[in-house]
């Protein structure tokens, strides 16, 4: 979007600087005008102090939730899990609810399960009906997030007032901002979504390893399935083995990617809302299990979720011993 679309965000609150946070409020801070401040909150000071070093004159620190939303008109928020979201808007003393937030615009970014964001916004809604709040959870993982390709799955119908706003707000972030129908349905779609990125990630390591087994070289694998009709993302961009893909986090140890225990998390949300739903989900249950038991493994744990590659056992070092061919 031109800049004249951007110069309208007089000020921007990001509240969570994690992983995720942290590249997205990079991005706003880069493309976003100079004279529009960011106001920013985290639980950890660190991560403050680390972004406001990279843009000293743009950023202002706050300490609560609280205090980024009685200084703009926007705040977005990136946190982990629904207690956090409760805890950054809901608190008494320190949420965004427990200052005067009518008007406003409200973007929670954070996967969480449904019932908690729609509690959130039935609360705004019921205290500040002039305020408007957006479940808007991203995919493309922390690779998308610092690249600024993440896709956003944003609560609200086409026809919403502020969808060209919420749209080019998004997009200094993004790719693509999918406005999938109403409150609470674009975590609906992220989970639909992580379940089934959740289960290609295990039968693509189930596939490669198999592969590899009987002889084959990852990287023709790889090819093979890119021709052919199991192509797809996880595969193409997120290989689960080490050194087929350049920049997949299995290449740099399951480093800055997509923390195994959050995939078991989303896994576990995602099949909770199947069960609410009535919809049946035979590989529910057992991918439920192994996310569980390898966020559980030494090995595993606090790396990208695609080291369940090494959780079932996959070869990792195929480089060195083919290079003595």
């Amino acid at each position: 979007m031109g800049s004249s679309a951007t110069e309208s965000y007089d000020s921007i609150g990001f509240i969570g600087l994690g992983a995720m946070g942290f590249p997205m409020a990079k991005h706003l801070a880069n493309k976003l005008p100079s004279e529009t401040p960011i106001y920013v909150f985290d639980v950890a000071k660190e991560a403050m102090d680390n972004f406001c070093a990279e843009f000293p004159k743009k950023i202002v620190k706050c300490g609560s939730a609280r205090e980024v939303a009685q200084q703009t008109e926007i705040i977005l928020s990136m946190v982990p899990e629904g207690a956090h979201v409760r805890s950054v808007y809901l608190d008494e003393k320190n949420g965004v609810c427990s200052t005067d937030i009518s008007n406003k615009l409200l973007i929670d970014c954070s996967t969480i399960d449904t019932a908690t964001s729609l509690l959130v916004k039935d609360h705004i809604a019921k205290n500040f009906p002039s305020a408007s709040f957006y479940d808007a959870p991203v995919s493309g993982g922390v690779v998308g997030a610092v690249k600024g390709t993440i896709a956003f799955f944003l609560g609200c119908s086409k026809t919403d007032p502020s969808l060209p706003r919420l749209t080019q707000l998004l997009e200094n972030m993004g790719s693509q901002v999918i406005p999938c129908g109403g409150p609470s349905l674009g975590l609906a779609a992220k989970l639909s979504n992580n379940y089934l990125s959740g289960v290609i990630a295990i039968a693509c390591s189930e596939a490669m390893d198999m592969g590899m087994r009987a002889g084959l070289d990852p990287i023709t694998l790889a090819k093979v399935y890119a021709a052919g009709t199991a192509q797809n993302t996880v595969c193409d961009r997120f290989n689960p083995v080490p050194g087929v893909h350049p920049e997949a986090p299995s290449t740099n140890g399951y480093k800055n990617g997509f923390k195994v225990q959050l995939m078991r998390k989303d896994f576990g949300l995602a099949v909770d809302m199947a069960k609410r739903v009535g919809a049946k989900n035979v590989l529910g249950q057992v991918g439920l299990e192994t996310y569980t038991a390898a966020s559980n493994d030494p090995r595993c744990r606090d790396l990208d979720s695609r080291v369940v590659y090494r959780y079932l056992g996959g070869k990792e070092e195929w480089k060195v011993d083919d290079s003595v061919e």
